[in-house]
């Protein structure tokens, strides 16, 4: 009996083997820059951590499909090299000749990129999924609509511009009312005048001179 299962572990170890090839149709590959990251206190790959990144990716796969009882035993890990890369392929739980779609586990991934950074002590650019990407974050709506922001600001503009045109015309009123020269210059024009034509030359044309008058009366006499 235990020879049995023995036979059969091995089995499906080999069968799930054969089916994670580099560049398999639903195969992912995996780079971790874990000294780049993380410097002197990097930790070194091994089999710990191995065991870390099948479980992490075995609670997202459950995370994502609902109703299937994911294990580690379903990831399956090939083609490692030291520079810490490799390739994956989930299986299903209900048969281990199947693989889970690469469209599903993309997904899976991306629903749980965060925890399994966290897991690692590494980012998106340090723990690399090639071929998916992280899902952008959605744009953040400002609780105000951009028009009413646009047209906000076009009527304080306006309403400034008024304001100022308003005590412009103030003051300029206020200060011909407080400027008395105008009328002075008004004034002396008028005063002026009269002295003006008695002094000109054509102006004695128009005065009579009684000295004459009375010197001609006496003559004639």
């Amino acid at each position: 009996m235990l020879a049995r299962t023995f036979f059969l572990l091995s089995f499906l170890a080999v069968s799930a083997a054969q089916l994670c090839k580099p560049n398999s149709q639903h195969g992912h590959k995996v780079r971790l820059s874990i000294k780049t990251a993380l410097g002197e206190q990097a930790y070194e790959w091994n089999e710990n951590e191995k065991f870390l990144f099948q479980s992490t990716l075995a609670f997202a796969m459950r995370n994502h499909m609902e109703g299937h009882d994911f294990n580690v035993s379903n990831i399956v890990i090939c083609n490692e090299t030291l520079r810490v890369s490799f390739w994956f392929v989930v299986t299903s739980p209900v048969n281990t000749d199947v693989l889970i779609t690469k469209g599903d586990v993309e997904e899976a991934v991306r629903k749980s990129r965060n925890r399994i950074n966290s897991a690692f002590l590494l980012s998106d650019e340090t723990l690399e999924f090639v071929g998916i990407y992280p899902t952008l974050a959605a744009p953040v709506a400002p609780a105000t609509p951009p028009w009413l922001i646009v047209f906000g600001v076009v009527m304080s503009l306006v309403c400034v511009s008024l304001i100022a045109l308003l005590v412009s015309s103030l003051v300029q009123r206020k200060c011909k009312k407080m400027d008395p020269t105008e009328d002075d210059d008004d004034d002396d024009d008028d005063e002026e005048a009269p002295v003006k034509t008695v002094e000109s030359g054509s102006a004695n044309h128009g005065v009579y001179n009684m000295s004459f008058s009375d010197d001609d009366r006496f003559t004639q006499m």
